[in-house]
């Protein structure tokens, strides 16, 4: 398949791509000019630097594309900057009129396949209830966009949208990805000192479930959702953690002892952000591996915490 990947050289894109390459697909990637659109070259990618804001270039260059993958977004460069809902507003931006363009261009342009990346925390806390695709989602207010990005894939499957493709032949696939983790994410230097110092670097009590998801899991599921019909599907670890287990099964992986957590006060200290990252969000992930087959390599972060360090130590 000719597949269009946006966000092809962040975190997730930066590994899927080479998914793609290896089983065939032909890549178009949406890089800048630089090392990283030189390393997908290198894989065998076709680079094009493209704005998500001007709907005529995008329409350009999605004619003849049979998917779009978007994972695109602006993450503010810094853990502290996080809690000002400033840093916020490019991601926004993309979630919501960047989304809609995509999903316009490739309406027009006969793409077959619209997959989108999603946020799983935005999830209510349900306490130590399972969480699947049927709860409704309660995004905070640094991440309501959300709602925008999952309503303009629903527009793209939706009968009744004029497209260039019957609606029977149109998926549109949201992948809602459990908190992040890996030897490049940007909070694990933020979690490994903060254990170094004796302390939980995340607000939340530790009897609170977490649902993580390492980066090359991630981009495995990417891949999955080729195979998807259409819906959300979370994407997650096979076994959620309390918090307790989380940071102390890091502590071990790191040879420091079992941290102290953040009184309940300092939650409001984070705002929205806080609100959001203290909730106790135990997320199944059955419905993506029943659909395609796909699995995580690590079950949860026990597994997967003594890789990641072992990639950081590498690098």
């Amino acid at each position: 398949m000719r597949i269009f990947v946006c966000g092809a050289t962040g975190v997730i894109g930066r590994r899927a791509v080479p998914l793609l390459l290896a089983q065939g697909h032909a890549v178009t990637a949406v890089a800048r000019e630089g090392p990283k659109s030189e390393h997908l070259r290198a894989a065998g990618a076709r680079c094009v630097s493209v704005d998500l804001f001007d709907a005529d270039a995008l329409g350009r260059e999605l004619d003849g594309q049979d998917v779009l993958i978007n994972l695109a977004t602006h993450m503010p460069d810094a853990v502290w900057k996080m809690m000002f809902r400033s840093a916020w507003r490019l991601n926004d931006r993309i979630r919501s009129t960047g989304v809609a363009n995509l999903v316009d261009a490739a309406l027009s342009c006969g793409v077959r396949r619209f997959i989108q990346e999603s946020f799983a925390p935005t999830y209510p806390d349900c306490g130590d209830a399972w969480i699947d695709e049927h709860t409704p989602l309660a995004p905070s207010a640094y991440n309501g966009t959300v709602l925008d990005a999952e309503q303009s894939v629903g527009r793209f499957a939706a009968p009744g949208t004029a497209a260039a493709v019957p609606a029977g032949e149109r998926t549109g696939v949201v992948l809602r990805f459990a908190g992040f983790y890996g030897p490049d994410a940007m909070q694990m230097k933020t979690l490994v000192d903060g254990l170094k110092r004796g302390w939980a670097a995340l607000p939340g009590s530790p009897d609170r479930f977490i649902s993580s998801i390492s980066h090359d899991d991630a981009a495995t599921a990417v891949v999955a959702a080729l195979r998807a019909a259409s819906g959300a599907y979370n994407v997650t670890d096979d076994e959620p953690v309390r918090r307790g287990e989380y940071f102390g099964a890091l502590a071990r992986a790191l040879g420091a002892k079992a941290p102290r957590f953040l009184p309940p006060w300092t939650t409001r200290l984070f705002g929205a952000v806080g609100e959001a990252l203290a909730r106790s969000l135990r997320i199944s992930n059955r419905k993506l591996k029943a659909e395609t087959g796909w699995t995580p390599k690590f079950p949860s972060v026990r597994e997967g915490w003594p890789a990641t360090l072992a990639a950081m130590e590498s690098a």
